[in-house]
C-alpha cells in the first residue's frame, strides 16, 4: 500500500447527517456550520484556521510571493490525483515559480447540489495530504452550493502566499543569449492522465498524472545557485509550447529546441501518437522549466537528478539572438520547425 493510501486510512470520514451536498449546505446556517465543524475544519485545523474568520493575519517581514487560481478539472476524480490535490499542489507551484517559499493557502469551494459527501470527504482527505506533504497551512476559506445542474460537481479556488527567497531574481526580462532551458521532469504526462479518463476516450493505460508539489525542489535550487536561475515557469495550461512562446513574445528573444532530449515516458508518447497530439501542448502539473545561465547547467541538473520527483529532468533547449520572439525545435536529422502557439485548448477542463 503507498503512502498516500495509508494518509487516507487514518483519516476515517465522520458521520454527516446527509449522503449529500444539498443546497442547504451553502445556506451559512445549521447545515453549513455542521459541514465545516465536522469536516472542513476538523480535518485542516491550525490556530490560524481555529479562528474560524473571515481572513487570517499573518506574519510577514519583507517581500512575499503571492498567487491565486481556480480548478475546474474533469474528471474530479484522475489517475494519481483528484481535484482537491491538484489545487494545493497547482498553487503551492505557482508561489514556488515567483522564486517565493509557499507558507499559507486560503481556500474556497464550488459546490454543485447532489455531489455525494463521500466524493467531498475524499477530496478534503487529498486536501489536507498534500498541504501536509508541501508544508502548507490552509488559513481561511469559503464554501459556495449552486443549483444541481448549475455546476459540475466541485470547483476549487486557491490562493497561496509565501516569503521571497533571499536569493531569488526571477524575472523574465532577466533571460538572455546563451541561457539553457531545463525542464524538470517528464512532459506531458497530466494531460494523457486526464484523456485516458474521458467518456468515450478511454484507453487502458498505467498513464498517472503528474500532480505534486515542487517547492522543496525550487528552495533547494535557489539555495545554491540563487541569480543565476533566471526565470521558472509551470507549464500547466497549453503546455510547453504555450509556455515558451509567451516568453519568447515578451522577450523578443528566440528558443531552440532540441526534440531528442525532450523527456517523455514512453506510454505517455505512444498514447499521443495514437491519439495525433504534440506532447509540447499537453498539460503538465508536477513540472517546471527553467531557464539559467549556461555556466551552472550541468550542476542544475545533478542536483535536480537526486530528488524522484525530477530523475528526467533534461536540459532540452537554449535561448537564442536570432528569430526573435519564436520557438523553433530540431530533430537529429538537422530539420527546423516552428512550435507555434496553441490557439485552442488540445483537452478543456484539465485543471
Amino acid at each position: 500500500m503507498n503512502e498516500r493510501s495509508l494518509f487516507n486510512l487514518s483519516c476515517p470520514m465522520p458521520k454527516f447527517d446527509f449522503d449529500i451536498i444539498t443546497l442547504a449546505h451553502g445556506s451559512g446556517g445549521l447545515l453549513t456550520n455542521k459541514l465545516l465543524e465536522s469536516g472542513v475544519f476538523d480535518l485542516l485545523q491550525n490556530k490560524e484556521l481555529d479562528k474560524h474568520h473571515d481572513g487570517a493575519v499573518l506574519e510577514f517581514n519583507g517581500k512575499v510571493a503571492f498567487s491565486t487560481d481556480s480548478f475546474v478539472v474533469s474528471p474530479i476524480f484522475f489517475p494519481g490525483g483528484d481535484i482537491g490535490d491538484l489545487a494545493i499542489n497547482g498553487t503551492v507551484n505557482d508561489v514556488a515559480m515567483c522564486g517565493g517559499i509557499p507558507q499559507y493557502l486560503s481556500l474556497g469551494f464550488i459546490i454543485e447540489e447532489g455531489l455525494p459527501m463521500k466524493e467531498f470527504w475524499d477530496i478534503l482527505v487529498s486536501i489536507k495530504y498534500a498541504a501536509e506533504k508541501t508544508g502548507v497551512k490552509i488559513v481561511t476559506g469559503d464554501t459556495k452550493v449552486v443549483d444541481k445542474g448549475k455546476g459540475d460537481k466541485i470547483f476549487i479556488n486557491t490562493t497561496g502566499i509565501g516569503k521571497l527567497h533571499p536569493k531569488a531574481a526571477i524575472d523574465i526580462q532577466h533571460i538572455q543569449e546563451g541561457d539553457k532551458l531545463i525542464v524538470s521532469d517528464n512532459i506531458a504526462t497530466h494531460g494523457t492522465a486526464i484523456l485516458s479518463v474521458r467518456e468515450g476516450l478511454e484507453f487502458e493505460t498505467s498513464i498517472e498524472s503528474d500532480t505534486r508539489g515542487l517547492g522543496h525542489i525550487t528552495l533547494q535550487l535557489l539555495d545554491k545557485f540563487g541569480t543565476d536561475i533566471h526565470l521558472f515557469r509551470d507549464p500547466t495550461r497549453g503546455g510547453v509550447a504555450a509556455t515558451l512562446n509567451e516568453i519568447a513574445t515578451e522577450t523578443n528573444l528566440g528558443i531552440v529546441l532540441q526534440d531528442q532530449d525532450l523527456p517523455i515516458d514512453s506510454q505517455v508518447a505512444a498514447a499521443c501518437e495514437i491519439l495525433g497530439l504534440d506532447p509540447l501542448y499537453s498539460a503538465n502539473e508536477g513540472i517546471f522549466m527553467a531557464f539559467v545561465s549556461e555556466e551552472i547547467a550541468d550542476d542544475v541538473i545533478t542536483l535536480l537528478h537526486t530528488f524522484e520527483e525530477s530523475k528526467n529532468a533534461a536540459i532540452i533547449g537554449e535561448v537564442v539572438d536570432d528569430h526573435q520572439g519564436k520557438v523553433l525545435i530540431t530533430n537529429p536529422m538537422g530539420g527546423k520547425r516552428v512550435v507555434h502557439m496553441p490557439i485552442g485548448e488540445q483537452l478543456p477542463r484539465i485543471c
